[in-house]
């Protein structure tokens, strides 16, 4: 078979993957979300008029009557969804601000929180990825709230993702915030454009993980799964 070569807006190119292949098998380029150098140039009201706007064309364009009274309030309510929403993780002013405390109880075991659902969109498609995350780490002598692990997971998962970038932000950002390597990431998802088109597989889900530090070993590994699965 003849590879193929398609360039990128750079004018790089992507050996042997069409458009569509790219898509559909899960590529991702760089551990930091894509975003352009002025993706906050524009206020949050204005992207919310200037999203209302192209999102009435996309429904004019497949046809859809503006004027009936469910559908003319749509653009509004999706730019909404949009920015303060589903992809309010774009936004670094939307961080969740963490609080650090020391470990008076000298707890130096795993400290695992299983079960995190969260909400995210394939960036290949734009439809969601629903699943749980299961967070855990080693205190290196501080620790964090528990819900700020969920609004850790939450930050990440708000804006167009793959699953295997998702996995690493959030090891990279509490590896950051706790100063430690003893991180560890499982994320078990379903995604729709899996499931909703393409291969149309309704049964499957992705499971990824991140092992850093003490983590790392077939021990470590087999007494986490243990407790996910308990």
């Amino acid at each position: 078979m003849e590879t193929k070569t398609i360039p990128n807006k750079n004018g790089h190119t992507l050996n042997g993957f069409s458009i569509e292949d790219i898509g559909d098998d899960h590529l991702f380029t760089s551990l930091d979300t894509p975003m352009k150098p002025n993706a906050f140039d524009m206020s949050d009201k204005e992207k919310k008029e200037r999203i209302s706007i192209l999102f009435s064309e996309i429904m004019d364009v497949i046809g859809l009557d503006l004027t009936d009274d469910s559908l003319q309030g749509t653009p509004d309510r999706v730019a909404k969804m949009y920015i303060e929403e589903i992809f309010s993780g774009l936004d670094p002013k939307n961080k969740p601000k963490i609080a650090l405390f020391d470990n008076k109880y000298q707890y130096n075991q795993m400290l695992l929180e299983k079960d995190i659902t969260f909400y995210s969109n394939c960036e290949h498609h734009f439809v969601p990825i629903m699943g749980k995350a299961h967070v855990a780490y080693i205190s290196s002598g501080k620790v964090i709230g528990l819900s700020k692990l969920n609004r850790i997971v939450q930050y990440y998962a708000k804006r167009p993702q793959v699953q295997e970038r998702l996995t690493q932000q959030i090891a990279n950002e509490l590896k950051t915030i706790l100063n430690t390597e003893d991180v560890a990431i499982i994320i078990d998802a379903k995604h729709l454009c899996v499931s909703s088109r393409g291969v149309k597989d309704d049964t499957s889900t992705t499971i990824t993980t991140y092992y850093g530090g003490a983590f790392n070993t077939p021990e470590k590994i087999n007494e986490l799964q243990n407790y996910i699965n308990s």
